[in-house]
C-alpha cells in the first residue's frame, strides 16, 4: 500500500462523514482532522484522495485547508510550533522570539529539525491577545512567554519527544 494513501479507517470515517450531513460540505472541517490524524500534516495527495471519498470538489477542500493554520501543508516536526506574530504579539516581543527559537532550534520558518521534533512558523492570529506574546505547539497554547519559558518548554518537549517518538499529536 502507498503511504501516502488514506488508510481504510481513514477511508471508513470519511464515508460516514459524507453521509452524516445533509450538506456535503458541512464535513469539509471533520475530513480535514480524519486526513490530519493519518499524516500530521494535509498535502494535495491526500485532500484529493479525500475530496474522492466524500464527494466534494478538491478545491473545497484545499480552500478550507489553506485558511486554517492548525493543518499543515507538508510534513511537519513532532511539535508543531506556531508563534502568533499579530500586533498584540508583536507589539510584545514576538519577532525576537522567533528569532529566538530559530536560532536555538537552527533552522529557517518552516523547517523541521535534523531530530524531527521541531518546526517553527508564524501565523497571523491565535486569539490570546490579553496574554502575548504567545505561540501554540500542536493543540496547547503557551501565553506570556519569555525567553526562560520558552528555554523550560523546549527541554521539556526535547524529554517528551525522545521517549514517546511517533508523527505530531
Amino acid at each position: 500500500m502507498n503511504t501516502m494513501s488514506l488508510s481504510k479507517e481513514s477511508i471508513e470515517k470519511l464515508q460516514e462523514l459524507k453521509d452524516k450531513f445533509p450538506d456535503r460540505r458541512t464535513a469539509i472541517l471533520p475530513a480535514l482532522h480524519v486526513v490530519y490524524d493519518q499524516f500530521g500534516y494535509v498535502g494535495d495527495e491526500q485532500l484529493k484522495e479525500a475530496a474522492e471519498v466524500v464527494e466534494l470538489p478538491y478545491v473545497e477542500l484545499a480552500e478550507n485547508a489553506s485558511f486554517y493554520t492548525m493543518f499543515p501543508k507538508k510534513p511537519v516536526g513532532k511539535y508543531f510550533i506556531q508563534v502568533c506574530t499579530n500586533l498584540s504579539c508583536a507589539l510584545l516581543g514576538a519577532d525576537s522570539l522567533v528569532d529566538y527559537l530559530l536560532e536555538k532550534l537552527n533552522v529557517k520558518l518552516g523547517e523541521i529539525t535534523p531530530d524531527g521534533l521541531f518546526t517553527v512558523v508564524t501565523v497571523e492570529c491565535l486569539g490570546s491577545c490579553g496574554s502575548a506574546p504567545m505561540m501554540q505547539v500542536n493543540d496547547e497554547y503557551h501565553e506570556n512567554l519569555t525567553r526562560e519559558r520558552v528555554d523550560e518548554l523546549l527541554e521539556e518537549f526535547r524529554r517528551e519527544g525522545t521517549k514517546k517518538g511517533g508523527p505530531p499529536s
